[in-house]
């Protein structure tokens, strides 16, 4: 519950030995099959935040200019993830590797595997959350990623068979985000049926 999305970061570096911290409680994530199938990019040089921001933000300019929207705000929202995405003192591209899950014969269950496998990264994601959080770090969890995947293996020639998955940024937090709301408990959670 003390958990927050954070976007804003002092400039002060994270100690290593705290970045291997979350990066272990990642890897202890539960797993399908305990076949671990995340696999992360660590990015702390800027030059290398910036191509990745760089590249990402192009696309997104291209979706948002299909979408109709004005070249004066389109500017404006590239800026802004260009900041939020170079400012950061450690970037993380978290991606899904499929060569260890089940391999089907059949389209059904292939595609029941590469979700199981999806979820898994996403244990790993929340781990990374929680134990940033528990040595007062910040981090936000952005699934950018999802819409550009060729830019994000491009900018940090990850291999194709890799999927990138999220993009999580990490830092000394420099604001502290009051709560979002929660749905009640009594509006998500039915007992023996629907």
């Amino acid at each position: 519950m003390k958990r927050r999305s954070i976007r804003r970061y002092h400039t002060e570096s994270v100690p290593s030995d705290v970045l291997r911290m979350t990066l272990e409680a990642a890897r202890w994530a539960p797993s399908a099959h305990n076949a671990q199938p995340w696999r992360f990019v660590v990015l702390r040089e800027n030059h290398i935040k910036r191509k990745l921001a760089e590249a990402m933000a192009k696309a997104w300019d291209r979706d948002l200019q299909d979408d109709g929207v004005s070249s004066g705000v389109r500017e404006s929202l590239v800026m802004a993830s260009l900041e939020r995405f170079t400012s950061a003192p450690i970037v993380i591209i978290a991606c899904l590797a499929m060569e260890d899950m089940d391999c089907y014969p059949d389209d059904r269950r292939r595609e029941v595997e590469h979700t199981m496998a999806i979820q898994s990264v996403a244990a790993a994601i929340q781990n990374i959350l929680l134990a940033a959080n528990m040595e007062n770090l910040g981090a936000c969890w952005f699934c950018t990623p999802l819409f550009c995947p060729d830019a994000v293996r491009e900018a940090l020639r990850i291999p194709v068979e890799v999927e990138p998955q999220a993009l999580i940024t990490m830092g000394i937090p420099a604001e502290r985000p009051e709560p979002p709301q929660r749905k009640a408990l009594e509006g998500i959670i039915h007992y023996e049926r629907w």
